[in-house]
């Protein structure tokens, strides 16, 4: 019998994203230069950077590629950013073997993905989510998925439910950005 996803989020150690669909609409406005303008929710971007100052690892792996977001993320103090990632799984690889001498290990990664090409990584994953506008088949196999649409706060939806099951979330430090 399958595990409750409530249940599987207290081994969460790491939160890996997937940028256009999650992080973003997966919706782009083209500029004159004919690159894609992306737009980012702040409350995703607040999560991140709380769960980061908590000790948490966050990363990004994606097949698109954006200076700017790549950009804002490293701000907001990410540091494992996989963009142009034609074989996420082997972006995933390269993720793992950073923090394996953390003891980091595949159930104690929440990944949150919106299509095919996320299949195998929320497969991998301790826990697998989407957001609501997901694909179909990326709905399916997820342990979770959010309510709110990618690019909406669907992030700052699986962070904040995970840090509230480990007594991370509201704490006196946290009231300061």
């Amino acid at each position: 019998m399958k595990k409750n996803y409530k249940e599987l989020l207290h081994d969460i150690k790491a939160f890996v994203f997937d940028m256009d669909g999650v992080l973003t609409s997966g919706v782009f406005q083209v500029g004159s230069d004919g690159k894609p303008i992306r737009n980012l929710n702040s409350k995703d971007g607040y999560a991140m950077q709380l769960a980061i100052k908590k000790g948490y690892i966050v990363g990004i792996i994606s097949g698109g590629h954006c200076e700017g977001v790549k950009s804002v993320l490293q701000k907001l103090g990410i540091t494992d950013i996989y963009m142009r990632a034609s074989h996420k799984m082997d972006a995933w690889k390269d993720f793992l073997a950073v923090y394996e001498h953390q003891g980091l290990e595949e159930k104690n990664i929440l990944y949150m993905g919106d299509d095919i090409p996320d299949y195998h990584l929320i497969e991998a994953a301790g826990v697998g989510c989407s957001p609501q506008n997901a694909s179909p088949e990326i709905r399916s196999i997820s342990d979770y998925v959010s309510p709110v649409p990618g690019g909406h706060g669907c992030v700052r939806d699986v962070i904040e439910q995970t840090l509230k099951l480990q007594d991370n979330w509201m704490l006196e430090e946290d009231f300061a950005w």
